[in-house]
């Protein structure tokens, strides 16, 4: 890889409800990366020339109804908007960075793999990716096709589980879902993807109050298990504000009303709620599901 600029694309709400995870986001990666970064912002827009366009009254750009993220199928669309050359990286914005990302742009792709993420044989998540934008051009839609459809965002999961070799794995530790198990010395990358364990919520949710709006997830909201993950958060959080970093900077006009799947029975994970494992209701119906899935290959949302 060169040591040219790094284009860092970030999936975000677009009614300012992520400002303290992504100015949180911002200062990490800039304290610990040796190499220019560019942080392209993905948020629902109004704008008919924005590639995030959408206008759900008129079935017009994309279709989101079916997302469990106000941005989750964006991460699709990052090639083309790369002109399919180069790399680049995908991160949601829940995301805490404690290395160089240098590391994880110049990782080694395997010849037929399109796309750098944490898997294994039979799984993977795009949370934290790597996109190889020439070598994806051959597998994923159009742009024009990514909005249109309402089943795009299922349908390119679809691609990679028919397609498991199309992924390279990477050190887990580069997307640590709300720590595994790891002491923070060996987290490179923290993603605390819980939503309802998230630590920005003691900050967004008050902030949000005050202005007359609500928070985007609208499932239950949990202590994180992990202490000194949320201290962590807040160190970072603190050492931002003092570095200069503003939450102002990062407001938008607030987008309004958008379609979305609910995440009221929304169950987190194995890692912040081990307790949900010994619930005989909720074990029963992932048996269940697991059993009608088969052996196939898994991805995140």
């Amino acid at each position: 890889m060169t040591n040219g600029t790094i284009k860092i694309f970030v999936g975000c709400d677009p009614n300012n409800c992520d400002l303290e995870q992504m100015m949180v986001l911002d200062y990490s990666i800039h304290k610990h990366t040796s190499q220019p970064v560019e942080i392209i912002w993905m948020q629902l827009s109004h704008d008919p020339q924005s590639p995030w366009y959408t206008n759900q009254e008129q079935q017009q750009g994309w279709h989101t109804e079916k997302w469990a993220t106000p941005f989750s199928g964006f991460r699709w669309a990052i090639p083309e908007l790369c002109d399919f050359k180069g790399r680049a990286i995908y991160m949601d914005a829940d995301v805490l960075v404690r290395c160089d990302i240098v590391e994880l742009w110049n990782h080694p792709l395997a010849e037929e793999a399109i796309v750098i993420a944490k898997g294994n044989k039979s799984s993977a998540r795009l949370c934290t990716c790597v996109w190889d934008c020439e070598k994806a051009q051959k597998y994923l839609y159009p742009l024009k096709k990514l909005q249109s459809d309402p089943n795009s965002h299922k349908n390119m999961m679809q691609l990679l589980k028919n397609k498991p070799y199309l992924v390279q794995p990477y050190l887990d530790s580069y997307n640590c879902i709300d720590g595994e198990g790891l002491d923070i010395e060996q987290i490179k990358i923290l993603h605390y993807s819980d939503m309802g364990t998230q630590f920005t919520h003691k900050y967004s949710i008050p902030r949000l109050a005050l202005e007359g709006q609500k928070h985007w997830f609208d499932g239950e909201i949990f202590t994180h298990p992990r202490q000194d993950l949320a201290e962590l958060f807040d160190q970072y959080y603190e050492e931002a504000l003092t570095a200069g970093y503003q939450l102002e900077n990062y407001k938008v006009e607030p987008y309004g009303t958008f379609s979305k799947a609910t995440q009221v029975h929304y169950h987190g994970n194995k890692v912040t709620r081990p307790e949900d494992e010994n619930n005989w209701f909720i074990h029963t119906m992932r048996k269940i599901k697991s059993k009608f899935k088969g052996d196939k290959f898994t991805l995140d949302d």
